[in-house]
């Protein structure tokens, strides 16, 4: 894994947890983790980290509504 180092402002006020959470949630909404490798990320279970994805206004259900009417079809 690699590591990073982010220079935060300090009138933001996130701390370390609360970083990694809010990355967490964009990335997995952006689709660039799944849920799994993002609650890794948040220091999280899956089931705490979908818990806590609606405080960053990021859907549980991460698909487009392309992919809906795809897996609709198969049916």
């Amino acid at each position: 894994m690699n590591s990073l180092t982010l220079n935060i402002p300090d009138n933001l006020n996130l701390d370390e947890r609360e970083t990694r959470r809010f990355l967490a949630a964009k990335l997995y909404e952006s689709g660039k983790l799944s849920l799994g490798q993002a609650a890794d990320l948040a220091g999280l279970s899956k089931v705490a980290f979908s818990e806590i994805l609606a405080d960053y206004d990021v859907s549980l259900v991460n698909y487009s509504p392309q992919e809906f009417v795809k897996d609709a079809n198969r049916l």
